[in-house]
């Protein structure tokens, strides 16, 4: 069996590398981007994520992988392609429908074309109707199913091969071609469904997990006021056997749960009021630690009678990643050096070797120059850092739990 899998990104490599590695397919991975083509066709992975590196160069060695920059013909097509939104968050499905045209020409009888990319609910659908116009004989003799993507970057391995798999088809044919492929290297149970239900499926997990968020960041800023530790206090009501709160941070980011959400409130604005709330309470608790981070500097100038050196201690979205999409961490390192004219203000990311905007120090070297720490990313090398009087720590995301 050839599959090509289009879209070469923190979910479509490692996904076509483990179909390559587990299921035995021979695998063409696309990608628009010369530099990922090239490193990929080379064995060098281009994103962080532990353990797929050797995997990368094991399957590129044995022939197993190569990369091009457009697709080619094979018997399955997987869609692995950002889908952002656009204007006032309504859903950009124009990275989904760009891949699906490039490979129209190549489809024949028999094929196999899924999508993976979160999208709004029908999109598969639209998909479907857009290949029978450009391709009516193959109309009732190709294969077309949704299966959403359920992985946490940096266990994506373990993940992508254990966990359970929702899979719906445009009919039971579909979704049983799609069942039949996923086998190779999927462990997890691999659920039935149809289309529909299968994009739903991914908005609800995200949103669910948004709105447990919102809860944790909205009771974080309450606790602030009212001179609480909201770790402790979240830790000690989570020892009630029904109640399980989630951890604060500086906001939500990340390809899905930041995102998601708007599929869902784009689609249905009236229905979805909580949803809605859960969005504008993640995205206000940045714009909230941003001015937090403000006001020390500014009572540091004031009693020091200087400016202070500011350290903002990472730009990923979660812990030990290097994934910057709609990272809240990013947005208030930016808003700072912006409102501070970038000065006296020092910007960590260990995982990342250079940024295009951002000049990078080490952690170490940043933490000892710094009179404000700004912890806006747990990631685990922090934890090795003391806890120190002398400089005013903001921890927005629980390193020095008490």
């Amino acid at each position: 069996m050839k599959a090509c899998f289009l879209g070469l990104g923190y979910i479509g490599l490692p996904t076509a590398i483990i179909a390559a590695k587990m299921g035995g397919i021979d695998v063409t991975g696309v990608d628009i981007n010369p530099r990922v083509v090239d490193m990929t066709n080379r064995g060098e992975l281009h994103i962080v994520e532990p353990g797929i590196g050797e995997m990368l160069r094991e399957v590129v060695q044995a022939g197993k992988l190569r990369a091009a920059t457009a697709p080619e013909v094979s018997d399955a097509y997987f869609v692995v392609v950002p889908t952002p939104f656009k204007g006032d968050h309504m859903p950009d499905i124009s990275y989904v429908e760009a891949a699906t045209r490039s490979v129209i020409p190549l489809l024949k009888e028999g094929d196999l074309f899924v999508i993976e990319s979160t999208s709004p609910v029908g999109t598969t659908e639209q998909m479907s109707d857009l290949i029978f116009s450009e391709r009516p004989d193959l109309k009732g003799k190709i294969h077309i199913a949704y299966c959403p993507e359920r992985v946490l970057p940096g266990n994506v391995i373990y993940e992508l091969v254990h966990n359970d798999r929702v899979i719906g088809g445009i009919d039971e044919a579909s979704t049983d071609k799609a069942v039949e492929f996923y086998a190779h290297f999927v462990k997890g149970d691999l659920h039935r469904t149809n289309s529909r239900t299968a994009e739903m499926c991914k908005l609800t997990e995200n949103s669910s997990r948004d709105v447990q968020i919102a809860f944790a960041n909205e009771l974080s800023m309450i606790c602030d006021k009212a001179g609480i530790n909201v770790w402790e206090l979240i830790a000690l009501a989570n020892r009630h056997p029904r109640v399980n709160i989630l951890q604060p941070g500086c906001g939500v980011g990340g390809h899905c749960i930041a995102v998601d959400p708007y599929f869902i409130t784009a689609m249905f604005p009236e229905e979805s009021k909580i949803i809605a709330a859960a969005r504008e309470i993640n995205n206000y608790k940045s714009r909230w630690a941003t001015e937090r981070v403000k006001n020390a500097m500014l009572r540091f100038e004031l009693d020091r009678k200087r400016r202070p050196v500011v350290a903002m201690m990472g730009l990923a979205f979660k812990p030990d990643i290097d994934d910057l999409r709609e990272s809240p961490a990013k947005r208030i390192a930016m808003d700072v050096m912006q409102s501070c004219n970038n000065a006296d203000i020092l910007v960590v990311e260990p995982n990342i070797a250079q940024h295009n905007v951002f000049k990078l120090t080490d952690y170490r070297e940043a933490y000892e120059k710094a009179d404000i720490v700004v912890y806006l990313t747990g990631h685990t090398s922090f934890r090795e850092l003391p806890w120190r009087d002398d400089k005013v720590i903001l921890d927005f995301c629980g390193i020095f739990k008490k």
